[in-house]
Protein backbone atom coordinates (compact mmCIF):
# COMPACT_ATOMS: atom_id res chain seq x y z
CA UNK A 1 0.00 0.00 0.00
CA UNK A 2 2.88 2.60 0.93
CA UNK A 3 4.26 2.56 -2.59
CA UNK A 4 0.61 3.98 -4.28
CA UNK A 5 -0.56 7.28 -4.59
CA UNK A 6 -2.87 8.85 -2.14
CA UNK A 7 -5.06 11.63 -2.59
CA UNK A 8 -6.12 14.50 -0.45
CA UNK A 9 -8.62 16.38 -1.50
CA UNK A 10 -9.87 20.19 -0.31
CA UNK A 11 -12.70 21.69 -1.13
CA UNK A 12 -12.10 24.82 -3.05
CA UNK A 13 -15.87 26.13 -2.95
CA UNK A 14 -15.50 26.15 0.65
CA UNK A 15 -15.62 29.66 2.30
CA UNK A 16 -16.15 31.35 -0.55
CA UNK A 17 -18.30 34.58 -1.08
CA UNK A 18 -21.28 34.87 -3.45
CA UNK A 19 -23.25 37.11 -5.32
CA UNK A 20 -25.76 36.81 -7.85
CA UNK A 21 -25.35 33.15 -7.67
CA UNK A 22 -21.42 33.39 -8.77
CA UNK A 23 -18.71 33.29 -6.58
CA UNK A 24 -16.56 36.25 -6.10
CA UNK A 25 -12.75 36.40 -5.60
CA UNK A 26 -10.75 33.34 -3.74
CA UNK A 27 -12.59 31.26 -1.56
CA UNK A 28 -10.87 30.00 1.79
CA UNK A 29 -10.42 26.52 0.27
CA UNK A 30 -8.51 27.64 -2.59
CA UNK A 31 -6.21 29.16 -0.08
CA UNK A 32 -5.96 26.48 2.11
CA UNK A 33 -5.08 24.36 -1.11
CA UNK A 34 -2.56 26.57 -2.32
CA UNK A 35 -0.72 26.68 1.13
CA UNK A 36 -0.89 22.98 1.32
CA UNK A 37 0.77 22.66 -2.02
CA UNK A 38 3.35 25.00 -1.35
CA UNK A 39 4.18 23.34 1.88
CA UNK A 40 4.40 19.68 0.60
CA UNK A 41 6.34 20.88 -2.93
CA UNK A 42 9.82 20.48 -1.00
CA UNK A 43 8.48 17.24 1.18
CA UNK A 44 8.19 13.50 0.95
CA UNK A 45 4.51 14.18 0.76
CA UNK A 46 4.73 15.64 -2.97
CA UNK A 47 5.58 11.91 -3.87
CA UNK A 48 3.22 10.14 -1.71
CA UNK A 49 0.47 12.74 -2.41
CA UNK A 50 -1.71 13.86 -5.02
CA UNK A 51 -3.02 17.58 -3.40
CA UNK A 52 -6.08 18.50 -5.46
CA UNK A 53 -8.93 20.40 -5.63
CA UNK A 54 -12.43 19.92 -6.20
CA UNK A 55 -15.67 21.87 -6.47
CA UNK A 56 -18.13 21.36 -3.69
CA UNK A 57 -17.20 18.13 -0.99
CA UNK A 58 -21.49 18.74 -0.05
CA UNK A 59 -20.01 19.82 3.86
CA UNK A 60 -20.87 23.47 2.83
CA UNK A 61 -21.80 24.51 6.88
CA UNK A 62 -18.22 22.64 7.50
CA UNK A 63 -15.65 25.15 6.25
CA UNK A 64 -12.88 24.07 5.10
CA UNK A 65 -13.16 21.04 4.19
CA UNK A 66 -10.37 18.49 3.27
CA UNK A 67 -10.15 14.36 2.69
CA UNK A 68 -7.58 11.85 2.57
CA UNK A 69 -8.31 8.34 0.00
CA UNK A 70 -6.36 5.81 -1.12
CA UNK A 71 -7.28 2.31 -2.38
CA UNK A 72 -7.70 -0.05 -0.05
CA UNK A 73 -7.71 2.33 2.89
CA UNK A 74 -10.67 4.05 4.59
CA UNK A 75 -11.34 7.23 3.65
CA UNK A 76 -11.74 10.41 6.01
CA UNK A 77 -13.63 13.82 5.73
CA UNK A 78 -12.63 16.37 8.15
CA UNK A 79 -13.83 19.94 8.26
CA UNK A 80 -14.29 23.65 10.30
CA UNK A 81 -10.29 23.68 9.28
CA UNK A 82 -9.37 27.42 9.69
CA UNK A 83 -7.32 28.23 6.77
CA UNK A 84 -4.38 29.81 8.89
CA UNK A 85 -4.11 27.35 11.51
CA UNK A 86 -4.33 24.06 9.97
CA UNK A 87 -1.85 23.52 7.30
CA UNK A 88 0.87 21.69 9.15
CA UNK A 89 -1.58 19.55 10.95
CA UNK A 90 -3.23 18.81 7.62
CA UNK A 91 -0.21 17.69 5.87
CA UNK A 92 1.37 16.00 9.60
CA UNK A 93 -2.15 14.03 9.70
CA UNK A 94 -1.81 13.06 5.52
CA UNK A 95 2.01 11.24 6.80
CA UNK A 96 0.27 9.30 9.47
CA UNK A 97 -2.57 8.14 6.88
CA UNK A 98 0.09 7.21 5.09
CA UNK A 99 1.88 5.37 6.76
CA UNK A 100 -0.64 3.21 8.01
CA UNK A 101 -1.32 0.09 6.20
CA UNK A 102 -5.19 0.39 6.18
CA UNK A 103 -5.49 4.61 6.89
CA UNK A 104 -6.83 3.87 10.05
CA UNK A 105 -6.39 7.13 12.05
CA UNK A 106 -6.92 7.23 15.93
CA UNK A 107 -8.05 9.93 17.41
CA UNK A 108 -5.06 9.88 19.92
CA UNK A 109 -2.39 10.01 16.95
CA UNK A 110 -4.71 13.30 14.93
CA UNK A 111 -2.76 16.48 15.28
CA UNK A 112 -5.47 18.89 17.30
CA UNK A 113 -7.44 20.63 14.50
CA UNK A 114 -8.25 16.89 13.29
CA UNK A 115 -9.68 15.53 16.33
CA UNK A 116 -12.63 17.84 16.49
CA UNK A 117 -13.13 18.30 12.47
CA UNK A 118 -13.91 14.62 11.73
CA UNK A 119 -16.96 14.77 9.32
CA UNK A 120 -16.83 10.66 8.10
CA UNK A 121 -15.13 7.60 8.20
CA UNK A 122 -16.14 5.71 5.24
CA UNK A 123 -14.50 1.79 5.42
CA UNK A 124 -12.42 0.75 2.51
CA UNK A 125 -13.65 -0.78 -0.37
CA UNK A 126 -12.59 -4.73 -0.87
Amino acid sequence: MLNQKHNLFVCTTCGGKWEDGKRVGESKGEQLLKQLQEFAEDSELQNQFSIQGVECMSACSHSCVVAFAAAGKSTYLFGDLPVDNSTFAILKCASLYYAKADGLLPWSERPEPLKKGILAKIPALK
